[in-house]
């Protein structure tokens, strides 16, 4: 019999639906339960696409007798971590604190009040390498509950008000300087792997927003260094197995330090993100791989995460099944010489082994191999790799497909219409620009209330239950101000302005101007959750502080500049230290001290052939974080069109940074020198 998963939208949590466990959602009505039965809280905290989770899942929670043992003696809560990022953070943190590491799933003890007081990610179904067995955990948690239950409300007592001295160090309310993002470069060059690409070792992931700054930077100063970096490491991930060499599109991260095998997860911000930067690197040094890849990646986006309603899904499985009933990870990917042969005849096969690395013993497990691109010497018939591509793909789409989450994430869809957005503007590609267009439209539709507050997720044209978190506001409103520049839609404009004016009233401390991830008026947990840091996607606390700058470019805002240059007072303290976790913070530093520079494009209409060369050489432009506005003269629905007149009757630009302005121009390469950065 389905338990109480069973009427909730999140695919994580409906995949636990028919568990023999008798899961809660997240709820008051969950801990009033334990309370009232004198129980702890087993909660589990996961997400659709998570390996481990579904390990885990198999092997214990689908399993009877633990079932019947955690129904017996605990309330069980589940928890998408997608849906609700706030709940994840918390009690993320209290298991780093207590452990030293993290990751999901994340299963943790809580007492009747919501308070930890036992951590773990993983547990096997028995004792393995130095690992407890599961039951053997719910055994002993069981038992210190019931024997020492002084000593367990006094360690969660004690947690909790660690947890809340834990209060940022904000460092000062003044923006990072030259300094501090030449230290952040400098720091950025000693954990760089100049053989491979990329900062660290093993495992590796893609440094989307650290890669913005360094292009940001290159185009600011000039460092040869920074872009040096940013290219050779996009170069090394788009030849790796971290990059579908046939459908396009990057998985979560690579387990090794070459981006050979990756794990095989496809999200949305990764790929929304990677989209946007290697567009961005096209930009800057017109690299026709940076132009494939981003094109390739934008096509996956819609051709695969694409919903019925026009928004993008979360994620594909890394799972799928091998075509035995077995679900493995990476299945749908990986190729054997004889599956090649299979596909394309003994001459095709044995090009395509070399062409995209496959060996007999495999690069990945049981002699399968991941694609890659090596380098190699020589000219290949780009035809008939064109053609092997596409046999490969159609012989693929035959294979069971990975499961996909469909719900739709405010955050990640924001970042989807900006990537969208921009490439389809760069290469020409109406079709991905109405595609960013439909994405926000289904945002405002389904997502925004009267008052402009967000549902951070839907699904099927539903909207979720659970209210937008700051990244929510400040990635949406960010996809909005970038399709404002794309399209010249001033609407765009205007509801970014609502949203970030939610941020300004609900998620800013007014003394500080810290930001905190979830509202004033949110459900609160044991603490107010607050990271400024940049993970898989940019935090709250950076996209806000990016987003805020772009819409006080737009508007003479005074306000929102100040809270910007505020917010960006931690990415001065964290930025020289950890630059690989603020790195969309060192990017929207880098537009503060560009200005960012502010170009008004006005013409007759915006689809007049001269209007449109302009407004196409100002999206070119490498200025950091620059804004673009494109309009008829004194168009009311952008600030920066006013008191800007055709000059000769002519289209014209206007750029203007630090409260000055150059001269209106009306020729192109005018233009695109002011705006080389």
């Amino acid at each position: 019999m389905p338990n109480r998963l069973a009427h909730e939208t999140s695919p994580y949590l409906l995949q636990h639906a028919d568990n023999p466990v008798d899961w809660w959602p997240w709820s008051a009505e969950a801990f009033e339960e334990a309370r009232e039965r004198n129980v702890p809280v087993l909660l589990s905290i996961g997400y659709s696409s998570c390996h481990w989770c579904h390990v885990m899942a198999h092997e214990s929670f689908e399993d009877q007798e633990t079932a019947e043992y955690l129904n017996a003696h605990y309330v069980s809560v589940k928890v998408d971590r997608e849906e609700r990022p706030d709940v994840d953070a918390v009690y993320m943190e209290a298991v780093q604190a207590a452990t030293g590491h993290g990751g999901w799933p994340m299963t943790v003890f809580l007492t009747p009040n919501a308070e930890p007081f036992y951590f773990g990610t993983y547990f096997p179904p028995v004792p393995r390498q130095g690992m407890p067995s599961f039951r053997q955990v719910l055994q002993g948690v069981h038992q210190a509950w019931e024997e020492r239950r002084d000593e367990v409300t006094e360690v969660a007592g004690k947690i909790v008000r660690d947890l809340a001295g834990r209060e940022i160090s904000f460092g000062d309310d003044r923006t990072p300087g030259e300094q501090e993002l030449a230290q952040a470069l400098l720091a950025l060059t000693r954990e760089y792997d100049p053989q491979r690409g990329g900062f660290g070792g093993a495992p590796k992931f893609p440094p989307s927003m650290v890669l913005e700054f360094l292009l940001r930077h290159h185009a600011r100063t000039g460092a040869e260094g920074a872009l040096q970096m940013a290219r050779d490491t996009c170069e090394r991930m788009a030849r790796g197995g971290i990059y579908d060499q046939l459908g396009g599109g990057f998985a979560r991260y690579s387990v090794d330090r070459d981006w050979v095998v990756p794990h095989f997860e496809k999200m949305l911000y990764d790929n929304a993100l990677l989209c946007r930067v290697y567009a961005h690197l096209w930009r800057a040094t017109g690299s026709e791989l940076a132009r494939r890849v981003a094109l390739e990646t934008a096509d996956f986006m819609v051709r695969e995460l694409r919903t019925n309603e026009g928004g993008f899904a979360s994620a594909l499985d890394a799972d799928s099944d091998d075509g035995t009933g077995r679900h493995v990870e990476g299945a749908y990917y990986v190729w054997t010489p004889e599956q090649l042969r299979e596909a394309l005849g003994e001459q095709d096969a044995e090009l395509a082994v070399q062409y995209f690395g496959v060996t007999e013993e495999g690069t990945f497990e049981h002699g399968q191999s991941v694609l890659q691109l090596p380098q190699r010497d020589g000219v290949l018939d780009a035809g008939r790799i064109s053609s092997i591509r596409e046999r490969l793909l159609a012989k693929r789409s035959e294979r069971p497909a990975p499961g996909r989450d469909d719900k739709v994430v405010a955050a990640w869809n924001g970042l989807a219409i900006a990537a969208l957005a921009e490439t389809g503007a760069y290469f020409d590609r109406p079709d991905l620009v109405e595609a960013a267009l439909a994405a926000a439209d289904l945002l405002v539709r389904l997502h925004l209330d009267e008052q402009a507050r967000l549902t951070r997720t839907s699904k099927d044209g539903h909207a979720g239950a659970n209210a937008g978190v700051l990244e929510d506001y400040a990635d949406v409103a960010e996809g909005f101000l970038t399709l404002a520049s794309v399209t010249g839609e001033g609407v765009w404009l205007e509801f970014a302005g609502f949203l970030l004016d939610h941020v300004l009233a609900r998620f800013t401390d007014a003394e500080s101007g810290a930001l905190f991830d979830t509202a004033a008026d949110a459900e609160r947990l044991i603490r107010r959750p607050q990271d400024p840091t940049d993970n898989a996607a940019p935090s709250g606390w950076t996209a806000a502080a990016g987003a805020l700058l772009s819409y006080a470019a737009h508007t003479g805002s005074e306000p929102h500049r100040t809270a910007a240059e505020r917010a960006l007072g931690v990415v001065k303290a964290l930025g020289p230290r950890v630059p690989r976790f603020i790195g969309w913070g060192l990017a929207t530093a880098e537009a503060v001290l560009d200005g960012p520079r502010e170009v008004a494009v006005v013409g007759p209409a915006v689809d007049h052939e001269a209007t449109r060369a302009l407004h196409r050489t100002a999206l070119l432009g490498t200025a950091p974080g620059a804004v673009v506005a494109v309009g008829p003269p004194e168009d009311a629905e952008f600030p920066l069109l006013s008191d800007r007149p055709l000059v000769g009757g002519e289209p014209a630009a206007y750029v203007c940074r630090h409260f000055t302005c150059d001269a209106p121009t009306t020729d192109v390469e005018r233009l695109r020198a002011v705006l080389s950065g």
